[in-house]
């Protein structure tokens, strides 16, 4: 099986921002979503953990899987998608400091590049590669913490979406989604379990 889990909750989650690849830790509550986890994983054998680097993520790695850091692949392609300059920066601030570019959004949401940032569909290029690599090269139990950005890019390609419907996919804070590995093609299991609810 391929686990691929977004990290917990993250300080500052009640204020709705731009966050992509801006550094910034795990709340309370993304702690205490790491540690559910960690109880689940206790009873499935894991063959490899990879993680995004950013401390979100590798925060999370380390206690749903039990590893230290220098025990977790950590993975330079799996970071979150690259907002640029409106990284960090609320709806309006970015309304304010770049008139014109969210209703540029708007009009091409996949395509879009906010000023020294990528668009989805550069994500989508950056992750796929990677993933299929990893899915490929390690047929056990793998798990890959990484982003909502990320994991829908993975789980649009899986389920034969189209990009411009990446935001149908739930994931949220801390949430894990289970995909097959055992056959001739990789198969979504489940999709966006959130801790608690299993």
């Amino acid at each position: 099986m391929i686990y691929l889990l977004r990290h917990g909750e993250i300080t500052g989650a009640s204020t709705k921002r731009f966050i992509g690849q801006t550094d910034v830790d795990l709340s309370r509550t993304g702690l205490d979503q790491a540690d559910f986890w960690q109880t689940y994983f206790s009873g499935i054998p894991l063959d490899q953990v990879f993680s995004s680097p950013l401390s979100r993520t590798v925060r999370t790695a380390e206690i749903v899987s039990g590893l230290a850091r220098e025990e977790i692949t950590l993975v330079e392609k799996l970071k979150e998608i690259n907002l640029g300059e409106w990284d960090g920066k609320t709806v309006k601030e970015v309304k304010e400091s770049f008139p014109g570019e969210w209703e540029k959004r708007g009009h091409d949401l996949t395509g879009y590049r906010p000023p020294q940032g990528e668009s989805f569909s550069d994500l989508s290029q950056r992750i796929l590669p990677v993933f299929q690599r990893l899915s490929a090269d390690h047929p056990g139990n793998i798990l890959i913490v990484a982003h909502a950005g990320v994991n829908r890019m993975i789980l649009c390609r899986l389920l034969n979406k189209k990009l411009e419907d990446l935001f149908t996919i739930p994931q949220a804070y801390g949430c894990l989604n289970i995909i097959d590995n055992g056959g001739k093609e990789l198969r979504v299991q489940d999709i966006n379990l959130k801790p608690g609810a299993i």
